[in-house]
């Protein structure tokens, strides 16, 4: 099953809930996501055997991989019963989970023992104060370390650390960061700040570019390309010369790879989206409460893949070389990173 630019199908990204326990600024700023904001009611999401049912028909059409996501996916409930049902979905080959770490240390084990493979963890500084100040909810460094280190015990490797770089926020942790979790075993992946959604006010000129980030780092320790894993990968692979790990940069304002994207997103409530920046789903959960067969919703699917030309942050660099880019105020509104899982 293949689009229009001839990108197959192979990741999907399941958003569980709507929700979270921080406040990250480029994600969920305070400001548009207060206290009388309307989350999701527990009847607008989908059920767990309604997930499974899309990832079934989704295998069936060629993805590999499922990643859960949020909102914080640890905040739904016995999300390890759903974890349990996706791991046993012939054709699928890798389940995760990105998470931003406050509630994994409790949570690792009965993950792995329900069958996560693997999982990311959001973390943008190790100082207390600068941590803080970017999620702003008062959170200590300490628990989502001690969250990495459950998830290490637990089986769940590599685990993978997020840091979104924010030039004038927090391009100072870059090098802590990376010294970090050197010989330790966790890939820090740090990723260029994204105009995901119109909430966050993103500018351009607050992009750190992954050239300027592998810089930094390299000036430090010495660093040696590694060949992508799979296609389709996001990051871009480096390995320690001294042989201390690897990190990976993540680089979709800089350098898109729009050319090779295979992912598709399904939000809480049952919504697929086909690019991360799209402005606008496919409704799945009204076929799903609607009787459709798995027939119909199969052949749905296949439609929507196959007419999918998006190729947003390739379209951003370009208007960024006539000059037409602007901030994220300045152009139509994009569906939020924390509805469509990250």
């Amino acid at each position: 099953m293949r689009d229009l630019l001839d990108r197959p199908l192979r990741d999907l990204r399941i958003s569980v809930t709507d929700r979270c326990n921080l406040r990250c600024r480029y994600c969920m700023p305070r400001e548009a996501f207060g206290a009388d904001h309307a989350f999701m009611a527990r009847a607008e999401l989908l059920s767990f055997e309604e997930i499974a049912r899309l990832a079934r028909l989704l295998a069936a059409q060629g993805v590999r991989k499922l990643r859960l996501t949020g909102g914080e996916p640890l905040l739904r409930r016995q999300l390890e019963r759903l974890v349990e049902m996706l791991a046993g979905i012939e054709g699928i080959e890798d389940l995760a989970l990105t998470t931003n770490g406050l509630l994994l240390a409790g949570r690792a084990r009965s993950l792995a023992q329900a069958g996560l493979r693997r999982v990311t963890v959001s973390l943008d500084a190790l100082d207390p104060v600068s941590l803080r100040s970017i999620s702003d909810t008062p959170i200590s460094p300490a628990r989502v370390l001690a969250g990495i280190d459950a998830a290490v015990a637990a089986g769940l490797a590599p685990v993978k650390v997020n840091m979104v770089v924010r030039r004038g926020c927090n391009e100072d942790a870059v090098l802590a960061m990376a010294e970090r979790f050197r010989h330790r075993g966790p890939v820090v992946r740090f990723i260029e700040y994204m105009d995901v959604g119109s909430t966050n006010g993103w500018r351009r000129e607050e992009v750190l570019a992954a050239a300027e980030i592998r810089a930094l780092i390299e000036a430090r320790w010495p660093l040696q390309p590694l060949a992508p894993t799979r296609p389709g990968e996001v990051a871009t692979r480096y390995r320690y010369r001294d042989g201390a790990g690897e990190i990976g940069l993540i680089h979709a304002v800089s350098a898109p790879f729009c050319a090779s994207c295979s992912r598709a997103r399904l939000s809480a409530d049952g919504q697929l989206f086909t690019c991360l920046f799209a402005r606008r789903g496919h409704d799945l959960r009204a076929l799903l409460r609607g009787g459709a067969s798995d027939g119909e919703i199969a052949r749905r699917l296949r439609a929507i893949w196959t007419r999918r030309d998006d190729r947003y942050s390739a379209e951003r660099a370009h208007a960024a070389l006539d000059g037409s880019a602007g901030t994220s105020r300045s152009r139509p509104a994009k569906v939020e990173m924390s509805y469509i899982g990250g």
